[in-house]
């Protein structure tokens, strides 16, 4: 493989709600949007996108519609993880027959698995599913946390491709070339750290910010990897203010409230993620005021 599957500015969408229902016209509008805007690649169905509290139905159906209404344009990532291997090994299953680019699966949460555990939890899902599978490293909320010796493990089997690392940890990246090479793709999951992490040779964000300011985190990936890393600087100077206020109150609801500014959907959450509370929709407001997004 030449270089990295995914590369760039990934959004890691949210998905719009109406009276309690998936919005399927919302959401599809808003990733028609997200690709003229410049997003290198898509990701229904993670945590952004409420996946916790989407019925398997509805799961399934959000995931369909990012790849119809996507076309082939850019890649879907489709999220597609579980702390149950059965559960994680059916929605990836779907996520390839459904034409899916590659699937995002989390390091299984709640039951804290050894490492060994965790090996075993992805090469099972790798053996049962023919499509390229991205891990998703998130120990603030699977409270474990995958070692480079187990990631240079799966490393080695074919269809693991790459990582969504929510470490925050800006050195990971070195440690993560060193087990896995330089075709390893490397996505942040933190909007915040994603300049030190390229810096350390990552290559792109899966991003939450993504969802509010897409056009201007495509340029400032488009901006790093032609070497201009002033204007880089000068996007994220100008967006670190909004990569805070989305993460002011449980996620996704800032999100979904900055969405709403933009008459994009509705700031429609579900239980236990409720809507942003007055200080936090100033914070949002006043965030996006300053990068420009809204007057």
């Amino acid at each position: 493989m030449a270089g990295p599957m995914f590369s760039g500015s990934c959004c890691a969408l949210i998905t719009p709600f109406r009276d309690g229902q998936v919005d399927e016209r919302a959401f599809r509008e808003f990733i028609e949007w997200q690709i003229a805007q410049g997003t290198q690649a898509l990701i229904p169905c993670g945590t952004t996108g409420e996946s916790p509290t989407l019925s398997h139905e509805e799961h399934r159906r959000v995931t369909e519609i990012a790849i119809a209404t996507t076309g082939g344009r850019v890649p879907v990532i489709a999220g597609a993880g579980s702390n149950s291997t059965e559960e994680a090994i059916g929605l990836t299953q779907h996520a390839a027959h459904a034409g899916a680019d590659a699937a995002l699966v989390v390091v299984p949460y709640y039951n804290k698995p050894s490492q060994e555990g965790i090996y075993q939890h992805f090469k099972a899902v790798h053996d049962a599913a023919d499509i390229p599978i991205i891990i998703y490293n998130i120990p603030g909320r699977t409270v474990v946390e995958m070692t480079s010796e187990t990631l240079g493990r799966l490393a080695k089997l074919p269809r693991i491709v790459g990582m969504k690392d929510s470490t925050k940890d800006p050195v990971r990246p070195h440690a993560t070339r060193e087990v896995a090479g330089d075709d390893f793709a490397q996505l942040s999951g933190e909007d915040g750290t994603v300049l030190p992490f390229l810096a350390m040779g990552g290559h792109g964000c899966i991003s939450v910010s993504a969802n509010v300011a897409p056009a201007q985190l495509a340029e400032m990936h488009a901006a790093w990897q032609r070497g201009d890393v002033a204007t880089a600087q000068a996007i994220n100077a100008r967006l670190m203010a909004l990569h805070d206020a989305m993460f002011c109150e449980p996620s996704p609801a800032p999100a979904k409230y900055g969405a709403s500014l933009l008459g994009l959907c509705s700031a429609d959450v579900r239980l236990p993620i409720v809507p942003c509370g007055d200080a936090a929709k100033a914070q949002i407001r006043q965030a996006m005021q300053h990068a420009g997004l809204i007057a």
